[in-house]
């Protein structure tokens, strides 16, 4: 087996660990601790879990995702289409300029 060039290792490493840090700081996952859940609750949660072959933790999630982001919500790309079909759209005559700019350079 070939040995690897010198310090390479180290910039592998380094490359993981800054990849590591970086999911860990953009990829953040919010945790939410609920307090005094009566147990009857908690069982119904497991059972309802089960009856959807889901843990109890995604059953959870599922339920909190429809509360709050139900299927029924305004959203903005349709509203804004259905305002524009109200009118009869909007007819855009955009001439583009034939001549095209130099590339920006980074130097």
């Amino acid at each position: 087996m070939a040995k690897p060039p010198e310090g390479a290792i180290a910039v592998i490493v380094l490359l993981v660990i800054s990849l590591t840090t970086f999911i860990e700081e953009c990829c953040h996952m919010a945790v939410v601790t609920v307090r005094n859940l009566p147990e009857e609750t908690h069982r119904a949660l497991r059972l309802r879990a089960a009856e959807h072959g889901r843990s109890t933790e995604a059953e959870i999630r599922e339920i909190l995702e429809a509360a709050v982001r139900p299927e029924s919500r305004m959203k903005i790309g349709s509203e804004l289409a259905a305002f524009g079909d109200r009118f009869g759209g909007i007819d855009l005559d955009i001439l583009r300029d034939p001549i095209a700019g130099e590339p920006p350079t980074f130097e």
